[in-house]
């Protein structure tokens, strides 16, 4: 193959009391990277659409093509690329934007070099790409992105990543206002030390959020989206975060925090119909609180990346 077209999703991380080390991959949105492999060593952005002329085309800074780039080097640079990324997803979304594109170009460059490396073997260079974007390797939306499903991530260093399983029917409403959170911002304003009655709630909440995976115990999953350590600090970024919360519950979700660092708000359901009721509601009370917004309903999305056709190509890449 000489060209390829990779669509990687959306994810929540976080998923309220898994602070940095839980996400799990949406069905939509996302974002798409078509590349090109070329005879002229190294990694050129061509072309962003739909960023609105704010993302970076410097390979050094992009995260497609530092991704892509990493891969490259580790496999000893057997072709250049020229990526064109597709922006599908609002940026400053707290959806994993930035995670997408690089998990669409490592992807896909993997699939042109004849997939030399597994799935898991990509995780390295998707987390220098979260690095260049935000200045911290954190790998809860990567790796969801990359792997699909839920993920926790045990340790960075070394990473050590365990996918866990998702409960049939299990989806999830995400709503985006439009405003935008900053995740250099949401992360400033966390406190740098906690109260340990506090630290032991969250790792109660999350210990029992992963027990409830495993048992498809949703009634468990839905007591444990608690977040007492992020949610309470970057709520107040996010007009009107507590009518959405409550209108969310009130429309029969199993629970809802906020997806990564923010302003999107999550509420995970039993199944569909519960989802569009629960983001009809969600979307209504962002309306209250002055602010037009996105919804996106999806089941968890257990495949992570796919191959999309090529225009023009008449069939799948």
């Amino acid at each position: 193959m000489e060209q390829i077209r990779v669509f990687a999703p959306a994810t929540v991380a976080n998923v309220a009391s898994g602070f940095d080390v839980l996400g799990f991959a949406l069905e939509q949105p996302g974002d798409v990277v078509t590349l090109t492999r070329t005879r002229l060593p190294g990694v050129r952005v061509t072309a962003i659409h739909g960023d609105q002329g704010r993302l970076p085309f410097d390979s050094g800074k992009n995260t497609a093509a530092v991704a892509a780039g990493a891969l490259l080097a580790a496999i000893g640079d057997p072709f250049g690329l020229e990526l064109v990324v597709e922006k599908r997803m609002p940026l400053a979304s707290g959806l994993g934007s930035s995670a997408a594109s690089a998990v669409a170009a490592v992807t896909g460059a993997n699939l042109l070099a004849g997939s030399p490396l597994g799935k898991e073997q990509l995780l390295p260079f998707t987390l220098l790409s979260e690095k260049a974007a935000c200045g911290s390797a954190h790998a809860d939306n990567v790796a969801p992105a990359l792997l699909g499903g839920f993920v926790l991530v045990r340790s960075t260093e070394p990473l050590d990543i365990i996918q866990l399983p998702v409960p049939p029917g299990l989806a999830c409403a995400v709503v985006h206002p439009h405003t935008e959170v900053r995740t250099e911002d949401a992360r400033r304003i966390l406190r740098k030390e906690i109260q340990l009655a506090v630290a032991i709630r969250q790792w109660g909440n999350l210990a029992a959020l992963v027990a409830a995976l495993y048992r498809g115990d949703l009634e468990l999953l839905g007591r444990s989206l608690q977040d007492v350590v992020a949610e309470p600090v970057r709520s107040v970024l996010i007009p009107g975060f507590d009518a959405v919360k409550a209108a969310a519950l009130a429309a029969g979700a199993l629970g809802c925090s906020i997806s990564g660092s923010g302003p999107s708000v999550f509420a995970l359901c039993a199944d569909l119909a519960a989802c569009a009721s629960a983001g009809a509601a969600m979307t209504a009370a962002f309306r209250q609180a002055g602010l037009a917004s996105d919804l996106y309903i999806s089941k968890v999305n257990t495949a992570g990346p796919k191959l999309l056709e090529i225009p023009g190509n008449g069939g799948a890449a």
